[in-house]
């Protein structure tokens, strides 16, 4: 482990996870912690940015979101998992950070204007929501991680830590390694009426849905709207929706089947569905026997959760006693 580089990454308990979580993540995830040393914590203060009027319904989330990442193949023995409040050194430094954080730099966030405006709904004009990058910066340095995996639309996010980082290590003492953005591909998952898949949009097939819902989920997915017959010819690249998942889910080989049949009008939508509902329950089905097998241990998640906090507070301790000395002590600099 001490030869690895350090990955950090962490998902906000906002509720149930979905198939966009699965691929855009958490495949993600399964990949770096044979690569990486690898922290992945449950971001129960992040989601307070946005639902802090139902703070109730983080801890709920918790155990389910963390029984997804074991089933799908999160690993307690490759990778460290743990709740983030359960680590109080990222408070204290981020408060740190904040004192020596431009009120400009977090002003000029891309995603701090993007969700004012798409979450019109909540009051959103609060220090918590302008200053969560310099939570996320600590939550980042203070396991001195090296990557931090992110799609291309988080970069700003990664590149506001790296000047935090900047700045702290040029005020007091280089401590910290400037994290990089280790580029995830993430696929372009559509909910079940095209759009990306979110719960909020009730258009997700959930990690935790059983064989039926799945089946009955699939069965109304859009597909090629300009195909209203099955004696019409389709274009599945172009303008079938339920296509993307296709392409997840089945071979090379039977997909081009699948393009050169709906083409000649010889496999109709409905076949063509239950053929994707078939192969996504058989790649879901070892995720559900694990899921519950792991369900069916009382204590089991939060055994894991209560170890990872322990190896993760390790590491915040020795980094703050670092800070602390850098900030307070004349000969440090």
């Amino acid at each position: 482990m001490a030869d690895k580089k350090r990955v950090l990454s962490g998902m906000r308990p906002s509720g149930k996870l979905h198939l966009g979580h699965l691929h855009g993540v958490l495949s993600n995830w399964k990949r770096l912690q044979e690569e990486y040393e690898c922290f992945f914590f449950v971001a129960d203060w992040h989601a307070l940015t946005t639902n802090y009027e139902k703070a109730w319904e983080i801890p709920e989330n918790i155990e389910e979101m963390v029984l997804d990442w074991l089933a799908v193949g999160v690993d307690p023995e490759k990778a460290t998992i743990f709740i983030q409040s359960d680590i109080k050194e990222h408070a204290e430094l981020h408060l740190l950070l904040s004192m020596i954080t431009p009120l400009s730099w977090l002003e000029r966030n891309p995603t701090y204007k993007e969700q004012k405006q798409q979450l019109k709904s909540k009051d959103l004009s609060t220090y918590g929501f302008l200053g969560y990058p310099v939570l996320q910066a600590a939550d980042i340095i203070i396991y001195k991680a090296n990557k931090v995996p992110v799609g291309v639309d988080q970069l700003p996010h990664v590149e506001l830590t790296r000047e935090i980082t900047r700045r702290f290590n040029y005020l007091y003492q280089e401590i910290f390694p400037i994290p990089e953005p280790l580029l995830a591909e993430v696929p372009k998952l559509p909910g079940l009426d095209g759009r990306k898949m979110s719960k909020s949009y009730g258009n997700s097939i959930f990690l935790s849905d059983s064989a039926e819902e799945v089946q009955n989920k699939i069965m109304t997915m859009v597909t090629d709207v300009e195909r209203p017959k099955k004696s019409d010819p389709g274009d599945p690249e172009k303008r079938c929706v339920a296509f993307n998942l296709h392409k997840l889910y089945l071979p090379e080989e039977e997909i081009q089947d699948i393009v050169q049949e709906c083409k000649a009008a010889s496999l109709g939508c409905v076949a063509c569905k239950k053929r994707l509902a078939k192969a996504i329950i058989q790649a879901m089905e070892p995720v559900w026997e694990m899921r519950n097998t792991l369900a069916s241990e009382p204590g089991k998640v939060k055994e894991i959760l209560h170890a990872g906090a322990e190896r993760a507070r390790e590491q915040a301790r020795s980094t703050m006693d670092q800070v602390r000395q850098a900030l307070w002590s004349p000969a440090a600099k």
